[in-house]
């Protein structure tokens, strides 16, 4: 369970100043790494600051959901939590500079699978790319190569709890426990697209996967017009009024993070790939597996460099 989890021991944090020092910290190491190894001499201008990699990283956080979304087989909706939560943990403490992110997300999402038991074989992963089946055995060459990497990263902490298994608990719960809302049923579709926007910011990083799902749950209610104060206080016991007011800043909070999440734009994105590209073709030169990453990567996600980035977001998941 979450309260038991290394989850929460480990990848639970205080506050979203925290994250922000983690990612700094990443992006800083990466140029002292880099100057430090004596070979060549990047200009600052060169690298990504934090800000441009948290730019990036949303427009690839958002690919591996389209990716995830597209999937056949039908993708379950734990392993798209868990694919995205890893991709989130590992860019906390690594530059998007050292690993490219297309070949992390596509490993992330094939490690979820498996930890979530979601029996698909590799030739079916790779067969979701829209490659040759030359690309496409590249592709798994490197996911495969990739993948203890990843694991190692994750301090070997796989099993996610993600929001939507409490979202059903909380839905059942007030089937049965909850007499004066006649048809729980019509929370469903908001919460969802609740949970499907919260992926996409820091919440899984700070608040327990409950307490997502039961803001998703009285966001959904509110915008029913449905008081759902009696169910807090007499179904989930939060009588006291310290700890329903702690409960209801913390869904505060949380609605905040989603509320202020602004999607990258595309215009911005195409100028900072094009500087990740140039950081990594650079970089690749002092550290043979990080060059065979990125022309095995090339291959596969983007044959043709300077059409790509003039490729619509359609196009280039039709790439994938």
């Amino acid at each position: 369970m979450y309260h038991n989890s290394s989850q929460r021991k480990f990848w639970t944090f205080q506050n979203e100043d925290s994250l922000e020092r983690l990612r700094t910290q990443a992006n800083h190491s990466f140029h002292s790494k880099v100057q430090a190894s004596g070979k060549f001499v990047l200009m600052e201008s060169v690298f990504l600051n934090a800000r441009e990699e948290n730019v990036l990283f949303k427009h690839y956080e958002k690919r591996l959901l389209d990716f995830c979304t597209v999937f056949k087989p039908a993708m379950p909706k734990s392993v798209v939590g868990t694919a995205n939560m890893y991709f989130r943990r590992f860019y906390l403490n690594n530059s998007l500079m050292e690993y490219h992110p297309r070949v992390i997300m596509l490993t992330c999402v094939y490690l979820a699978c498996k930890v979530d038991e979601f029996n698909v074989s590799s030739s079916q992963f790779v067969g979701n790319l829209r490659e040759t089946t030359a690309g496409q055995e590249r592709a798994l060459e490197q996911i495969l190569e990739y993948e203890l990497l990843l694991i190692q990263q994750l301090n070997f902490h796989l099993v996610i709890h993600n929001p939507y298994r409490p979202l059903e608990g909380l839905l059942i719960d007030m089937k049965t426990r909850h007499p004066n809302l006649e048809n729980p049923e019509v929370l469903r579709k908001a919460a969802d697209d609740f949970l499907n926007r919260s992926v996409m910011t820091d919440t899984g990083l700070l608040f327990p996967p409950s307490q997502i799902a039961l803001t998703a749950i009285l966001h959904s209610a509110s915008r029913a017009g449905l008081n759902m104060e009696s169910y807090l206080t007499e179904c989930l016991g939060m009588k006291d009024k310290e700890k329903l007011s702690q409960t209801i800043d913390a869904m505060r909070r949380i609605k905040n993070l989603i509320k202020k999440y602004e999607a990258p734009k595309m215009e911005e994105v195409n100028i900072l790939k094009q500087k990740l590209e140039k950081v990594h073709s650079e970089f690749a030169m002092t550290n043979s597996k990080r060059r065979k990453g990125y022309e095995d990567d090339d291959h596969v996600a983007k044959e043709k460099l300077v059409e790509e980035e003039q490729w619509t977001d359609e196009e280039f998941m039709d790439s994938l």
